[in-house]
């Protein structure tokens, strides 16, 4: 598989170094330098979900990992399933919950964990993996790659502004994985993320790669569980597939449009944000003009400057898909919290991410179509939220159980780089 950078298309990489490195020159994304069309989708349906994830990755990543390995990379990376679960006769919801740390990010963390742990088993200095996040990748990427031996994990996140529970998930493991709470927003994360890579003596003296969902081996592995999907829908509602992706960083819609560039007949998205909202207003006027990030009870998409965007305009660029395919709807607190109510009383018990792609279907669902929005994470995850708007105890999943009552072990530090910098070195190097 050839990969180039997106800012600087000189920049060609293969599967095995766009993992590695992560990100390209000038903080570039890689993009694949093509997308061939899967010659039987419909019998790849048919098949088991890892035997079929198996196929899709190996015809994405071609020759770079043997396909009998590659195989067992995926059987050790998805061993959980995405189950479709009904909500009425024409609305369903894509659970991508049921991995060890109960959201999405699961299936992406796991299997680069895999990938990088195979590919860099021949280093003799630790990989440092540095990422950000707004809530789940932090307890995906913390827990795929805890005990890995010679890769060590740095999590940064906005102090106060992700749930407790979610906190706890990824700031109590310890051993290799060191977490870091910043007094400032997500956005503040991901540029603190990007000034180390920017930075020589950081990112050569620690040996850093990322795992939020600029690596192309997450992506690649989302792209999996909307062929899941699609599979499990009756054969009569295939025709006209709409899903609706809650979106922040906007990994997740990406994958899926890459799915649909393999041949997946999905007939549009919707990309659902909050009231972060850029990319709906740039869809409308045509302008890219970020505000300053606010919080809300969606917390995961409280992102103003997604980082995966440049890949969607990529698809559309390079004639994969067509901009017709693609609405943007953004809801508020307000809506969010009527749409989790208009869940419960269809019997379904649904948290804020998922409730904000609901609603945006809802809206532009026509005639004849039927509607999949993606359930992120458990709704208990965001327990308190949960139950005041829904005035209902909701009990928890075994792995929060598990966690709950343990001391989180993050430094806290202000957002400055320097500060920041300095106390890698410190953590890191000791470890040495």
């Amino acid at each position: 598989m050839q990969l180039f950078n997106l800012k600087d298309a000189s920049d060609t990489v293969s599967y095995p170094e766009a993992v590695k490195k992560g990100l390209g020159k000038q903080q570039g994304l890689y993009f694949p330098a093509k997308i061939e069309p899967l010659e039987d989708v419909e019998g790849l349906l048919a098949k088991p979900f890892v035997e079929r994830s198996s196929q899709i990755l190996s015809h994405l990543i071609g020759d770079d990992i043997d396909s009998d390995k590659l195989a067992e990379l995926v059987e050790n990376a998805f061993q959980f399933p995405a189950p479709i679960a009904k909500v009425n006769d024409n609305t369903y919801c894509l659970e991508l919950f049921h991995g060890p740390t109960l959201a999405f990010k699961d299936f992406g963390a796991r299997f680069m964990a895999q990938c990088l742990s195979t590919l860099s088993a021949d280093k003799k200095d630790p990989i440092t993996i540095l990422t950000a996040t707004s809530g789940d990748t932090g307890a995906a990427v913390a827990h795929a790659f805890h005990g890995i031996e010679n890769i060590n994990v740095v999590i940064l996140y906005p102090k106060g502004k992700i749930s407790p529970l979610q906190e706890k998930l990824f700031t109590t493991l310890g051993g290799n994985i060191h977490t870091v709470a910043l007094e400032s927003d997500f956005d503040a994360c991901q540029q603190m993320v990007k000034s180390s890579f920017d930075d020589p003596d950081v990112r050569d003296g620690l040996h850093l790669n990322s795992a939020n969902s600029i690596n192309i081996s997450r992506l690649l592995a989302q792209v999996c569980y909307y062929f899941e999907a699609f599979s499990q829908l009756p054969e009569e509602q295939r025709a006209e597939v709409v899903f609706s992706v809650p979106s922040g960083n906007f990994g997740n819609l990406t994958a899926g449009m890459i799915a649909k560039s393999l041949g997946l007949p999905i007939k549009r998205f919707v990309a659902s944000t909050n009231i972060n909202d850029t990319v709906p207003r740039y869809w409308e006027s045509g302008e890219w003009l970020p505000d300053p990030t606010k919080a809300t009870m969606s917390n995961a998409m409280d992102v103003s400057q997604p980082n995966n965007w440049p890949r969607i305009e990529a698809l559309f660029e390079f004639g994969y898909l067509d901009k017709s395919i693609l609405s943007a709807d953004s809801v508020d607190e307000e809506y969010t919290q009527l749409a989790m109510k208009q869940l419960q009383g269809e019997g379904y018990t649904s948290e804020p991410h998922a409730a904000i792609a609901y609603k945006a279907l809802k809206r532009s669902l026509k005639d004849g179509e039927t509607g999949i929005f993606l359930g992120t994470a458990h709704p208990a995850k965001f327990r308190e939220t949960v139950e005041n708007v829904l005035g209902q105890p909701i009990s928890l999943p075994q792995p929060l159980v598990d966690c709950a009552g343990k001391e989180g072990l993050s430094a806290e530090l202000p957002a400055d780089y320097e500060v920041l910098k300095q106390h890698l070195f410190k953590i890191l190097k000791s470890d040495a």
